[in-house]
Order: structure tokens, then sequence, then C-alpha cells
């Protein structure tokens, strides 16, 4: 049975190569990840996503950021290849920084006490949620995308040198920019292995 939006996923790839060749505007790339977001669903509607973009050499600085902050963690000898993968994240077009508002969690778990210890993992799933959404929506654009997770490491100098609100959580990072190599073949486990069937 033949279906678009698992057409849309399939096209869904981690991109490690990124150019700066895009055809969208800046102003494109942004309505597009706002409405991705805003389209992602959340429990009880609490929308805790937020989303900071950063282009150019803003993103170029978050990257930089980094490799200062893992360089004191990863072995001299080993760092050479570090740098190598973070400086291919800043070849793009620009970064996108999921965050979790934890006062949106908190009121959540206030004012719907029973479920109180329920709403910090129903956040997590909501950002998983907006990410794939984001995701997907730059692939079905031409625009390649990973995601990455060098928080907690980056967030104290992020979030001095953008001012993020202290409630937000650093959930992941998505380098995004033009897809200059292609993908190799995906592989997937058995379904016998993911998958209990009854009827």
């Amino acid at each position: 049975m033949s279906n678009q939006a698992i057409e849309i996923y399939k096209k869904r790839r981690s991109q490690y190569a990124l150019g700066r060749n895009l055809t969208a505007s800046r102003e494109q790339v942004t309505a597009l990840v706002k409405e991705a977001v805003r389209q992602a669903p959340s429990s009880f509607n609490s929308q805790s996503s937020r989303v900071v973009m950063l282009f150019g050499e803003q993103s170029e600085k978050f990257w930089q950021l980094t490799k200062e902050a893992l360089r004191p963690l990863v072995a001299a000898d080993a760092f050479g290849r570090t740098e190598q993968k973070l400086d291919s994240f800043a070849a793009g077009v620009g970064t996108l920084l999921f965050y979790e508002d934890q006062d949106v969690v908190k009121g959540m778990q206030e004012q719907f006490a029973s479920y109180a210890e329920n709403f910090p993992i129903w956040s997590e799933q909501g950002s998983g949620i907006a990410q794939f959404a984001v995701w997907t929506a730059l692939a079905e654009a031409g625009i390649g995308a990973s995601l990455q997770h060098y928080n907690p490491v980056v967030d104290d100098a992020v979030a001095t040198t953008w001012s993020i609100p202290a409630q937000w959580k650093l959930r992941a990072q998505m380098p995004f920019g033009s897809n200059e190599a292609g993908f190799g073949e995906k592989t997937f486990m058995d379904d016998e292995q993911r998958f209990l069937i009854f009827d």
C-alpha cells in the first residue's frame, strides 16, 4: 500500500556532508521549522518544545564552543577526528538547538498531579517528535541534516552566549545544509525481533 507519509520518512537520513548550496532562503527555512514544530503533537498539548535557530556565523560559533568544551574531555591523539566531525557540522547553513521548557513541565505536574512523574518522560517524547517532524520536513525540502547530542557538555557556554532562558533544557542539536553526498543503504533488523502481532 502506497503512503505519502512513509515516502517522506524514507527521505529522512543522517547527512554528514553538509554544504551551503541551498535554494531555500533563511526565511523559508525558518518558516518550515516553525510550522513543523507547531504541528508536532505533545502530551496534553503542553507545547513544551523550544528551538533556537543559528545561521551562518552563529552556527559556526556554536560548533567552535562545542570544540572548546570537548577538547579537555577527549584524548589529544583522538581529538583530530572529533574536530573533523565538528567542522563538518559547521560547514552547513545552520544549526537548530532543540530545548524543552522545564517551567511548562513543572506547570503540567502541578496541574495534573496524578500524572506528575510522567510529564518529564512525555516532555522527552514530545521533543523527539518535534525533532523528527523538523528533520522530515527538511528532508522533504531537499535539505540535509543529522541529529547530534553534545548536551550537557555545551549547555552552559550556549546559555551564556545566546542568553538562553534558564528554564530551557537543551536536548539535541541539528546541523543542516545542502546535501553534498549521497546516502548509503539503510539496514533494518528483522521484523520478528521488533513486532508482536496478534489476531
